[in-house]
């Protein structure tokens, strides 16, 4: 007999940027200001990313593109990547992700591609606790408590060996 399985996800929203704590302001402000360096020449689409980590040093990416599509990375994944070579043994606390179109100053709240959710998701397995999610629009912010909440049926290490 099939069974129904919900899956419940919290999600907070704000209205606008003065709502969220100092250290999110400023996070977010990171990571928007990311976008105005990206390398976005054939999608438009610039992606920054900023991360805090336990240390309070904030980390930003951004979207690099390449001609040959699949040669390019995220802005989520750029800003992970150098952390964790940098800071390899620090905790990422939260990430802050903005996004616009080409030369538009109005920001789209964007959700993390599946590729950045899986690669997100290594980090806070690794570090055995949650990344908080901020996804930055101009007219609404969202907030998840951990990369998991984005991929429920996620794909991690113990699926390997156990």
């Amino acid at each position: 007999m099939p069974k129904k399985i919900n899956i419940n996800i919290e999600i907070i929203t704000y209205g606008e940027l003065n709502d969220l704590a100092k250290e999110d302001q400023e996070l977010l402000e990171a990571a928007e200001k990311a976008t105005f360096t990206s390398y976005a020449p054939y999608s438009n689409f610039n992606v920054g990313a900023a991360l805090r980590l336990e240390n309070n040093d904030i980390i930003i990416g951004n979207n690099q593109e390449n001609a040959a599509y699949p040669s390019g990375m995220c802005a989520e994944r750029t800003a992970m990547y150098f952390a964790g070579s940098k800071y390899p043994n620090t905790t990422i606390k939260t990430i802050a992700i903005a996004a616009r179109k080409g030369e538009e100053k109005e920001f789209i709240p964007i959700s993390p591609c599946g590729s950045c959710r899986q690669a997100m998701l290594e980090y806070e397995v690794k570090q055995d606790e949650n990344i908080r999610v901020i996804m930055k629009g101009t007219d609404q912010i969202y907030e998840l408590s951990s990369i998991s909440d984005l991929l429920p049926f996620k794909f991690t290490q113990k699926d390997l060996f156990e």
